[in-house]
């Protein structure tokens, strides 16, 4: 599903279908589903590998270029052993600091880590089986919005009916935080069984609540 499909099945949980009408733009329909894809991304990131060069003697890496980071999970170094051996390590700002006794020595190391998921024109990196998440996350955004917007205001459908969208989309929005806080707890214990995770990772949270 790329984004101008996804978008339409917004339009329709919206009941916004009349294209000489329509009360949400393409681009802020768009906005809002970013906003649902950004959500998904912090709660369940895109797995993901990256193989960077170290520097011999030190113990820092620099993981700047790797776009659309949310989090670290593991740095394996060295890499390709059997089993794989993976470091203790902190991370601060774009470096992260290896704290095993194994000192670098300028060799590769795998940083494993979670990424934005990506939905566009073109084509979608968003598991099918989350799809129908994001568009619930989007349109409870896009109604919210509107609602705030709406009400005090003069509407063909009356205060009314900015009060009944507003319950609608805060309905929706409420599933969909409770489904990520469910998918995130899944994506941690599914992270643990694989290799022990750093007590210190970089997160661009949105909190989801306890």
């Amino acid at each position: 599903m790329n984004l101008t499909e996804m978008r339409a099945i917004v339009r329709r949980d919206l009941h916004d279908e009349d294209a000489e009408n329509y009360r949400w733009t393409d681009d802020e329909l768009d906005r809002h589903i970013a906003h649902a894809v950004k959500d998904l991304s912090t709660a369940c990131p895109k797995e993901l590998k990256a193989v960077l060069a170290t520097t011999s003697g030190s113990r820092e890496i620099d993981i700047a270029e790797i776009e659309g980071l949310v989090c670290v999970e593991a740095v394996e170094y060295p890499v390709d052993k059997a089993p794989k051996i993976y470091q203790r390590f902190s991370i601060w700002g774009d470096t992260v600091t290896l704290l095993d006794e194994i000192a670098p020595d300028g060799s590769n190391a795998a940083i494993y880590y979670g990424g934005l998921h990506t939905l566009d024109s073109n084509g979608s990196g968003i598991p099918v089986r989350l799809e129908e998440l994001v568009v619930m996350g989007g349109a409870g955004y896009a109604a919210i919005e509107w609602a705030v917007y709406a009400i005090n205001r003069a509407n063909m459908g009356g205060n009314q009916t900015a009060v009944e969208l507003e319950s609608w989309g805060t309905a929706r929005l409420n599933t969909f935080r409770r489904d990520l806080k469910r998918l995130g707890r899944q994506n941690r214990l599914r992270v643990q069984t694989l290799y022990q995770p750093s007590n210190n990772t970089m997160d661009k949270t949105t909190d989801f609540g306890a």
